[in-house]
């Protein structure tokens, strides 16, 4: 009768071993951006900010090197569509870069309003790179004062 030594017999590996601790270190690496705050961010152009005023809703987007008539703006319900493109300066003959970050060509972004707008009262203006984008409230969401009598 063969005797099996312990020694002797193979080392069972779970197969599944190597992708966990693949799986492990992954998340923290992803847990160290998160506390860095050095996490990769997602690069959405143009960049804007929102914000509110009583009466009104501001829109301002930094458009470096958009011309005007290359700019369509909508309003389709609570939704501000603002598409354009940005042509692609002519680089000089015998460049060679070292980087190149400056994108060109078409771009869209839409973005959900926060309060229903009056689409008849919408002003735009371009000036020095940025976009200044003033849309009335509505009636019915701006707010009004209420004057009260004493008796």
């Amino acid at each position: 009768m063969p005797f099996v030594r312990f020694i002797d017999r193979p080392t069972f590996r779970n197969p599944w071993a190597e992708f966990e601790r693949i799986r492990q270190g992954l998340d923290e690496l992803s847990r160290s951006y998160a506390e860095k705050g050095k996490g990769p961010r997602a690069n959405v152009y143009p960049a804007l900010n929102m914000y509110e005023e009583a009466d009104r809703l501001i829109v301002t987007a930094e458009l470096p090197g958009v011309k005007a008539a290359d700019l369509d703006l909508s309003i389709e319900g609570e939704t501000l569509t603002l598409q354009g493109k940005r042509d692609r300066r002519q680089s000089e003959a015998g460049v060679s870069y070292h980087r190149r970050e400056i994108e060109s060509g078409s771009f869209s972004r839409a973005i959900a309003l926060p309060v229903k707008v009056d689409a008849e009262h919408v002003a735009a203006r371009l000036a020095d790179g940025i976009l200044i984008i003033t849309l009335m409230k509505a009636s019915a969401v701006t707010p009004r004062q209420i004057h009260v009598t004493a008796e």
